[in-house]
């Protein structure tokens, strides 16, 4: 019965996009309502299957999740942000000094004075 329910859902969505297609003549705010209406229905449609049920559990718990969360601060959000500004400029000069040297080396290598 699940399949059914999903293979419905899906119709549900097919037909929404379609009807945005089929609508090119309408005004553009119809043919958007046209496919949210198709998504959701095949929302609704998923909503009443074991898979929808798992997924609205799952949804839930991770909400849960989130509120148990340890937050930083704002100060260490910064200060945080920083060190990997730091690190990034440090490593793009390293990256850059590794890519001059070695285009001196080929330079050289092929006889080529620079």
């Amino acid at each position: 019965m699940d399949k059914i329910k999903l293979g419905l859902a899906l119709l549900l969505l097919i037909a929404g996009i379609a009807g945005f297609y089929y609508l090119r003549d309408s005004a553009m705010v119809i043919r958007v309502i046209v496919v949210l209406s198709g998504l959701v229905l095949a929302a609704v449609a998923v909503w009443f299957t074991t898979l929808g049920k798992q997924f609205y559990a799952f949804a839930r718990e991770s909400s849960e999740e989130t509120k148990k969360v340890v937050w930083p601060s704002r100060k260490e959000t910064v200060q945080t942000t920083g060190i990997v500004f730091a690190f990034v400029l440090v490593m793009a000069i390293f990256l850059w000094m590794v890519d001059a040297g070695l285009l001196l080396a080929v330079k050289y290598l092929m006889g080529q004075e620079g």
